[in-house]
């Protein structure tokens, strides 16, 4: 695989070698781009997680939606059902989850379906916004925890699968706060970096050697829970509703971008 089209930060660059980086806007993925791809999404039972879970099935994928709160999730289950797509429920709390938790269900995943073609992350949780100095240590440990190591430990245990594809994506989410800081974005600023660092360090290792492609992707604003939370006197309806921003993310699972790894990408054109 090669690193030489990938996009770091800002879409439609060029590399060191002056050849164009790929740029996930530019390939709109097609009707059934996912066909035949088994596709694991993490907070599948709302916001960003939810839209793409919905999209990947409507891409033709079989989708393995991992969350929580089992009535959301079977609420997103419906809608794919609804749909005429495939997907499956398994319930999985980022913040007290355990090995034998993890084990269960790779073991799961490879008894179902024999392999796995894409990880993606969504799931998240804020914090606080709060200066370091103030910043609540049990809130900085949670958000760390559910935010890089949780994700960390399921890359982990999901690579044998991940591995038996013969095209793989792992897609990490991250933010614009995790490329360049900002005051007071405290655990979750820190814990976007340190994906943004997990994405390069496991791409690195898995290129050229298996046909498993790593990269991270920013949403950017979008209409969700979260934002409410990070912002909340700032209208909502003015933002892009999260159905709108998952072509990049069905792009970077699909065909289109095979060979591309170790990429940063936005969902949305830099203003």
């Amino acid at each position: 695989m090669s690193t030489d089209a990938v996009s770091t930060g800002s879409t439609g660059s060029t590399g060191s070698t002056g050849a164009p980086r790929f740029d996930p806007l530019a390939h709109p993925p097609g009707d059934a781009e996912l066909e035949g791809r088994v596709i694991a999404l993490t907070g599948a039972s709302d916001g960003i997680g939810r839209a793409v879970a919905l999209e990947c099935a409507q891409r033709r994928a079989s989708v393995i939606l991992l969350g929580r709160n089992v009535k959301k999730l079977e609420a997103a289950h419906g809608q794919i059902e609804a749909l005429g797509g495939e997907a499956s429920i398994a319930l999985l709390d980022l913040e007290r989850a355990v090995a034998k938790d993890y084990e269960e269900l790779a073991d799961a995943v490879i008894a179902r379906h024999g392999r796995l073609d894409g990880l993606v992350h969504c799931a998240s949780l804020l914090g606080t916004l709060t200066p370091i100095e103030h910043y609540d240590v049990p809130t900085w440990c949670r958000v760390m925890h559910v935010n890089v190591t949780a994700a960390f430990v399921l890359t982990q245990v999901l690579l044998p699968a991940l591995k038996l594809s013969s095209d793989a994506s792992v897609i990490f989410s991250s933010s614009g706060v995790g490329r360049r800081a900002r005051a007071y974005w405290g655990a979750y600023a820190v814990s976007k970096f340190a994906i943004e660092g997990l994405s390069q360090v496991l791409s690195s290792e898995l290129d050229t050697l298996t046909h498993v492609r790593v990269n991270a992707l920013n949403p950017g604003r979008a209409r969700t829970m979260m934002r409410r939370q990070a912002y909340p006197a700032e209208a909502l309806e003015s933002l892009p509703l999260p159905e709108t921003l998952t072509g990049p993310y069905i792009t970077l699972l699909g065909p289109k971008a095979r060979g591309v790894t170790g990429g940063s990408f936005d969902c949305q054109p830099a203003p």
